[in-house]
């Protein structure tokens, strides 16, 4: 632990394994920077290192850290004294660790310490808990005979013991994403376990930049205002000793830093924003406060947090036989009929063949017109199209029956439809393991994370576990309701005849993502103004209606007053979730422009201080922090 420091620099260098390598080489050029951050793990991450472990000992982590990111700034950090956190270790961060140690004696570069975070294995545990019935906390369907992997997400504190040894680069395996933050600023800052509101400021840094760009402009409701996507500016974040920090991006980038964009991120992918569950703290973003001082500058500031929860989240990857996606694109009059007939003909045909050979049918198959507006469901404008693909999917136990399907797609090309071009892909479309996931909680007392510097001893780091004694926290944080309730906010009265039909994207900001089989969406309003009507008008019932195409279970509601904004929580909404869904969407990306394009009716001055706040060239605050809304400070002036 360090003495603390007036602000640290961070730069989130890396969203996913196979972002762009343009992160890390601007970010290690920022002047002053002290850590980059590289996030690389998803659920399907972990089956695929799972896979190739299983094939090569050495393998099992993200090899695009060593051989693209470190390679390309490696000698630059060791010259500067920059930092380096990442999750890139996988299941494998010893291997990890060996590879990035050959690149430094390979570069000329000596001395560098490099400690790997470890113990989130769960593997070896499974039969046990098996057997004391434990099941899927989102399906609650049994566990799986057999597990291709099983990690906990482990929390913040191996990494910043880690640091407090003094390395230059850690490398861990399966960690919460925002915990390479938080580690790293519990070293800077000299944070404790008990610091809870601290935690929950570090977990929302973190939180903020682990998907790279979507911070700086990517994937925000209004696109057309972000320039250069090419040179896209990854996120950099200068932290505070309080907790609160500032985003900008590095200088002369393209992207965008807005107060907008940072709000659509902070409810990306989290459920009731009052009780994010993390293994290091339990964080309540309701209060969060998002301001933009300046063009090129978003503060975030006000999370809170209560004691961390008792036991870890498990994500464990399974097989269920195999899977396979085929597509065709057809051109020419009724262009999606003639799609549909095409895949329709796929299926009946390869069912057909599997009976006379003696085979099982298919599980499961899905067929998609992409162009014809299906997500829209009932509110689908488009009906026929003169070009449009059809997406087939098929599902069998058996992997020789998949090839079949396979086999079939292509002779559509001289069998069916006028005006079929072929695949979209050349060749056969391949056919793969069908990953299903199984997610549930092991209790912490349970594992033992560990860090190690070079060589030296594994050091156990236990962790928090459940209530801290003497942690300090906002004496109101520890009750707060976690109802969907809108309590004393002030909702608009009810529509009139000369309200004004508009799609939502003209009153708010929207982002969606995904949880296994749970969509959220994220809605901002675009001015204070807008909130009451918002919430009149996006409600669960509404938006269960508007959505019921996809959405088969919940929709729950929840206030985020900082932001006045909403978090729109959907069960049963991705036909499975993940790798388990055939749908086109698997991971509920554009769940929120479907939903930004329902249609909502607001007064006249509503929409124009909606588009008001929307052209201006950046907010002055987005947040206003307010508990509640008369009728009269939201009338028109």
């Amino acid at each position: 632990m360090r003495a603390s420091r007036k602000t640290v620099l961070i730069g989130g260098a890396s969203a996913f394994w196979g972002d762009s390598a343009a992160g890390a080489h601007q970010l290690a050029d920022v002047p002053g920077i002290d850590y980059l951050s590289f996030d690389y793990l998803a659920e399907l991450t972990m089956s695929i290192l799972a896979a190739a472990r299983a094939k090569d000992p050495e393998q099992g982590y993200a090899g695009d850290f060593i051989d693209v990111a470190m390679r390309q700034i490696l000698v630059r950090c060791r010259e500067r004294g920059i930092r380096v956190v990442s999750n890139a270790g996988g299941l494998n961060p010893r291997a990890c660790a060996r590879a990035l140690q050959r690149l430094a004696v390979e570069l000329g570069i000596e001395g560098l310490k490099i400690a790997i975070v470890d113990g989130s294995d769960v593997v070896p545990l499974v039969p046990a808990l098996r057997d004391q019935g434990v099941r899927d906390f989102y399906t609650d369907e049994p566990m799986p005979a057999r597990m291709s992997s099983a990690n906990a997400y482990l929390g913040a504190a191996p990494v910043a013991r880690a640091l407090d040894a003094g390395a230059d680069v850690v490398i861990t395996g399966r960690v919460v994403d925002s915990a390479l933050v938080l580690g790293t600023l519990m070293h800077e800052f000299g944070w404790r376990e008990t610091d809870l509101d601290l935690l929950a400021a570090g977990s929302l840094a973190g939180h903020i930049i682990e998907c790279g760009c979507q911070a700086t402009g990517g994937l925000h409701t209004d696109w057309e205002r972000v320039p250069d996507w090419p040179n896209m500016g990854y996120p950099v974040i200068e932290c505070a000793p309080d907790g609160s920090f500032v985003l900008t991006k590095p200088a002369g980038t393209g992207g965008l830093i807005a107060a907008a964009a940072v709000a659509e991120q902070l409810l990306y992918e989290i459920g009731d924003p009052k009780n994010y569950l993390l293994p290091d703290v339990v964080c309540d973003f309701s209060g969060v406060s998002i301001t933009q001082p300046k063009s090129d500058e978003v503060r975030v500031s006000g999370a809170r947090g209560k004691p961390a929860p008792p036991n870890y989240k498990v994500c464990a990857t399974w097989t269920d036989g195999f899977t396979c996606t085929g597509t065709l694109s057809i051109v020419g009059f009724q262009a999606v009929a003639k799609a549909r007939r095409s895949g329709e003909a796929v299926i009946a045909r390869t069912r057909r063949m599997l009976v006379e050979a003696g085979r099982v049918d298919l599980s499961a198959w899905n067929i998609e017109v992409i162009g014809a507006e299906e997500p829209y469901g009932v509110s689908a404008r488009v009906h026929d199209l003169r070009e449009a693909v059809v997406r087939i999917v098929a599902r069998h136990p058996d992997k020789a029956a998949l090839q079949l399907f396979a086999r079939e797609i292509a002779p559509a090309g001289t069998s069916w439809s006028p005006g079929t071009t072929g695949s979209m892909a050349p060749g056969r479309p391949a056919v793969a393991p069908l990953i299903r996931l199984f997610t549930f909680t092991v209790s912490k007392a349970n594992l033992h994370p560990w860090m190690q510097l070079d060589d030296g001893p594994e050091v156990p780091v236990p962790p928090e576990i459940g209530a801290v004694a003497g942690a300090t926290v906002s004496p109101d944080a520890a009750n707060h309701d976690t109802s969907s309730d809108n309590g004393s906010f002030y909702l608009g009265p009810p529509p009139l005849p000369d309200d004004v039909e508009v799609p939502l994207i003209r009153l708010a900001w929207a982002r969606s993502g995904d949880k296994g089989d749970t969509s959220n969406i994220g809605v901002i309003a675009r001015s204070v103004a807008v909130l009451p009507y918002l919430l009149r008008e996006v409600t669960e019932d509404s938006v269960s209606k508007y959505l019921a195409h996809s959405v088969c279970g919940s929709v729950t509601r929840f206030l985020v007053p900082g932001i006045h904004a909403i978090n729109l929580v959907m069960t049963r909404a991705l036909g499975g979730g993940g790798m388990a869904s055939m749908r086109n969407d698997p991971l509920g990306k554009g769940m929120g422009q479907i939903l930004l394009a329902m249609p909502v009716r607001v007064p006249g001055w509503v929409l124009d201080e909606a588009d008001c706040a929307t052209q201006a060239p950046f907010r002055p605050g987005i947040a206003s922090n307010r508990a509640s809304f008369s009728k009269q400070e939201l009338a028109p002036q």
